[in-house]
């Protein structure tokens, strides 16, 4: 009997060949996961555990600014030192004197008693312009604090001297129609930051009156104005109101004690009911307001500075030892 090897069935070799490209397919199919594998995707687990093995980095930032180093901005270094001799009218308040009597020499009183030398330590390389306006006005030619009264005293604060006025007024017109300060530099410090950097922290710190400058209005509209005006801390606290809006120029090395004599004179404080007055006119735009305001902390007795002069010492810059 012959046998006869039969082929297998159709269908048979139609699975074997679906079976051939199936895994055909699943291999092209797997082949991009395959080389992902060779960079794994982390998952939030392994996140998680290397957030608390691996130490936490800040986002990177610019350093912290250093402070700025010594500079001129503060520097104290006494360059010049200026005496002002005060005295007082022991009777009562006399008018002030105009700045053409104070050229003649002439004192606000015959009967004048001496208060006590002030020693002031001038800041030259802090304000330069400030201390160099200061020095000329107490020179003994032409315009000069001589003979200026001391206009107004805040009880526990601060004086203020150096007022320019109309011609009834200290420190008013000359007899030409020339203003005190008239041949000054330009103070363009008043401008500059980096001269309001010391403070009014005790007694006796000069200062340039901006902040709280009584001069006359008028005055101020001339355009040869220069500021003058001066005030000298008495305590026995700090002045921190007056921080930013003066410029400090300089220091009392000695007579601190004459200073607070000048503190202790009476002054005139008007009662409640004035000033309620005075506000009311200041809100409805009355001038009166202002020019009652100004007759407010005036001494009752005339203080005025008699002298006042340059002290030419050979090393002015030596530390002083203060009182």
């Amino acid at each position: 009997m012959l046998l006869h090897h039969s082929p297998p069935p159709l269908h048979h070799h139609t699975n074997h060949h679906r079976i051939h490209h199936h895994i055909h397919r699943r291999r092209i199919h797997h082949r991009p996961i395959t080389n992902s594998l060779s960079t794994p995707t982390p998952s939030r687990r392994s996140v998680l555990l290397l957030s608390t093995t691996l130490p936490l980095t800040p986002p990177s930032a610019s350093p912290p600014a250093s402070p700025p180093p010594p500079s001129l901005a503060s520097d104290t270094t006494i360059t010049d030192r200026i005496f002002i001799d005060f005295s007082i009218c022991p009777t009562y308040f006399r008018q002030a004197q105009t700045q053409s009597q104070a050229q003649l020499t002439v004192p606000p009183c015959p009967d004048s008693e001496p208060m006590g030398r002030v020693i002031l330590g001038l800041y030259g390389k802090l304000v330069p312009i400030t201390v160099s306006n200061f020095k000329t006005m107490c020179k003994p030619n032409g315009p000069s604090y001589k003979n200026s009264v001391v206009h107004k005293v805040l009880p526990g604060q601060y004086l203020l001297a150096g007022r320019q006025g109309k011609r009834s007024e200290m420190m008013g017109d000359g007899p030409d129609g020339e203003r005190a300060s008239k041949g000054l530099a330009r103070n363009v410090e008043a401008v500059d930051p980096r001269a309001f950097v010391l403070g009014h922290d005790r007694a006796g710190v000069v200062s340039l009156c901006l902040g709280v400058n009584d001069d006359d209005e008028e005055v101020k509209l001339d355009p040869g104005y220069r500021n003058v005006e001066f005030l000298i801390t008495t305590g026995p606290g700090p002045c921190p109101e007056l921080d930013g809006k003066n410029i400090v120029f300089g220091t009392v090395l000695e007579g601190l004690d004459v200073i607070r004599a000048i503190a202790a004179v009476p002054t005139f404080e008007p009662g409640e009911r004035i000033r309620q007055f005075n506000e009311l006119a200041e809100l409805i735009g009355d001038e009166r307001a202002q020019v009652g305001r100004a007759m407010w902390n005036k001494p009752l007795k005339t203080v005025y500075i008699s002298d006042c002069g340059e002290l030419m010492v050979a090393k002015p810059s030596l530390s002083p030892s203060l009182p």
